[in-house]
């Protein structure tokens, strides 16, 4: 699959990361010597200066405190864009997310990032493993909220979500957390540039059992086709690939339920018929 043309650019992890090597030189250790009075593996440090993992507030204090760098680095890990707290592997698409002028999206595990609750994001992030801490736990829901201000932008981009039904059943977080995620879903399906399309469990044919998509319209009218996997992710603009993409959501719109019908299930469920 071909990645989208997107000029490259260094991180602030990858600044930090360079940083973290020099001043850990200009102290006098080595990798390994610093991991061994830290006790972590050396894959950690590795990892941190080459930026492919993020420092954390609390570990760049430790740091400040035994290179004597001052408070450098926690200073550093304060100033990082918001943006740049998402996975390194998502951070392209949620630049595109955010200026999109059409985004179509299915999902058959959990609810899309763009239309869950707090708290419903709290027991997704809760799931991953390697397990979050409680700061980069709240890190990641803060950031999530601050996405969904796509949905208050203006212009407004069009938008239309597929969920999987058995989502709507799946207690994430609870049984709570489930209904107050479901009635949030049931008023987001009224929003005029939003589309809601429930896929019923019973259906026989199906498009997307290859896993969930979400397809793209740029500013400049290009077509991104964006797919996710386990730690893995591609964004796409071959238009060969978008075409064929685009061809699959717009049978599952025909195999869903019409966003009234979505609108009278998620109704039904929430005993409010």
């Amino acid at each position: 699959m071909q990645t989208a043309k997107r000029p490259k650019r260094g991180t602030s992890w990858h600044v930090i990361g360079a940083q973290l090597a020099a001043l850990r030189k200009a102290a006098g250790y080595t990798q390994a010597q610093l991991a061994e009075v830290l006790e972590l593996d050396i894959e950690t440090i590795a990892s941190i200066e080459q930026g492919r993992r993020a420092l954390k507030l609390n570990f760049a204090e430790v740091l400040d405190e035994l290179l004597d760098t001052k408070g450098a680095l926690a200073a550093g890990v304060k100033n990082v864009p918001q943006r740049e707290r998402f996975p390194l592997f998502a951070q392209e698409f949620v630049d595109y997310e955010q200026e999109a002028l059409t985004l179509l999206s299915y999902e058959n595990q959990v609810v899309p990032g763009l239309l869950q609750t707090a708290d419903y994001m709290r027991a997704v992030f809760s799931n991953l493993y390697p397990p979050l801490d409680g700061d980069e736990l709240e890190e990641w829901v803060l950031a999530r909220l601050e996405r969904q201000e796509v949905l208050r932008r203006k212009p407004r981009p069009m938008l239309n979500f597929l969920l999987e039904e058995s989502i709507l059943h799946r207690p994430v977080g609870g049984e709570e957390v489930l209904r107050a995620q479901n009635q949030h879903l049931r008023q987001c399906a009224e929003l005029p540039f939003l589309g809601l399309q429930i896929m019923p469990t019973q259906v026989k044919r199906h498009a997307g059992l290859a896993g969930p998509m979400v397809l793209l319209e740029t500013p400049d009218h290009d077509q991104l086709a964006y797919v996710e996997g386990q730690r893995v992710s591609f964004l796409a603009d071959d238009p060969d690939e978008a075409s064929v993409l685009q061809a699959k959501y717009g049978m599952l719109r025909s195999q869903a339920l019409s966003p009234g019908k979505s609108m009278d299930l998620l109704d039904a469920l929430l005993g409010e018929t």
